[in-house]
């Protein structure tokens, strides 16, 4: 399928955001997606995943979350101890609150835009923004209707902006991928994540994967699980289909 790409700047409360968007070149609007990164940022490996997501018939966009930092490009094949740092620092910096302004600006950007169909969205979060969209999902409950988090991390911590603490306001559906072996998620993550989903009803679905390392959706690393990755892609498009076509 061919696609209409564009580098785009996003207007947020802080300033524009660079964005990748990809979206079929046919008639008519296309449900939107909005692809959180992860971790180590912006890169190639993850607009080729926006692409096909695109490919499946959707407006997917791709913000460049670290733009409060400048324009940061990390070359992960050389990734040593104090890459690791940097990257995790960059990390850091990003607030909830700060993903959910960025997430009105891109709200409003999708809504301006012709190949966007009007409504409901979904979202997609790896690593580091798996708290992102439980936090998006909850503060606009009316638009993002199809959330989804891949081995997602933060979810459940002891601040006071945890985004278990709000999943009260989660009208949409919810699906959480974990890897089985993941130092990053604590066995007590999950047990608290369905305690909270079950005190306040959340429409949710929480796999464990087996014969899966931290990162395994991405095949530029050397975790890869290519049938639980494609597994997994099934599963989203499931998801996105039944909530926004």
């Amino acid at each position: 399928m061919a696609l209409i790409e564009n580098t785009v700047n996003v207007p947020t409360k802080y300033g524009p955001m660079p964005s990748f968007t990809a979206v079929p070149d046919a008639p008519g609007d296309f449900p939107a997606i909005i692809f959180y990164m992860d971790a180590p940022g912006f890169r190639e490996e993850l607009c080729n995943m926006a692409r096909r997501i695109a490919k499946r018939g959707y407006y997917c966009i791709l913000p460049d979350m670290y733009y409060r930092l400048g324009t940061i490009r990390f070359d992960l094949a050389r990734r040593n101890d104090g890459m690791s740092k940097v990257v995790m620092a960059a990390m850091d910096h990003l607030t909830n609150a700060d993903v959910v302004d960025d997430t009105a600006g891109l709200l409003a950007y999708i809504d301006a835009q012709d190949k966007a169909s009007p409504g409901p969205v979904g979202c997609v979060g790896h690593c580091m923004s798996g708290r992102y969209i439980v936090t998006v999902a909850a503060h606009f409950p009316t638009r993002i209707v199809a959330a989804a988090s891949m081995y997602g991390v933060g979810i459940v911590t002891q601040e006071e902006d945890s985004p278990h603490l709000i999943l009260d306001k989660v009208q949409g559906e919810l699906y959480f991928f974990f890897a089985e072996v993941d130092a990053h998620v604590p066995d007590q993550v999950i047990v608290d994540l369905k305690a909270a989903f079950a005190r306040h009803g959340v429409k949710n679905t929480l796999e464990i994967v087996p014969g899966t390392q931290h990162g395994y959706q991405f095949a530029e690393r050397a975790v890869y699980a290519p049938v639980q990755a494609e597994a997994a892609w099934d599963t989203l498009f499931d998801l996105w289909d039944r909530n926004l076509k």
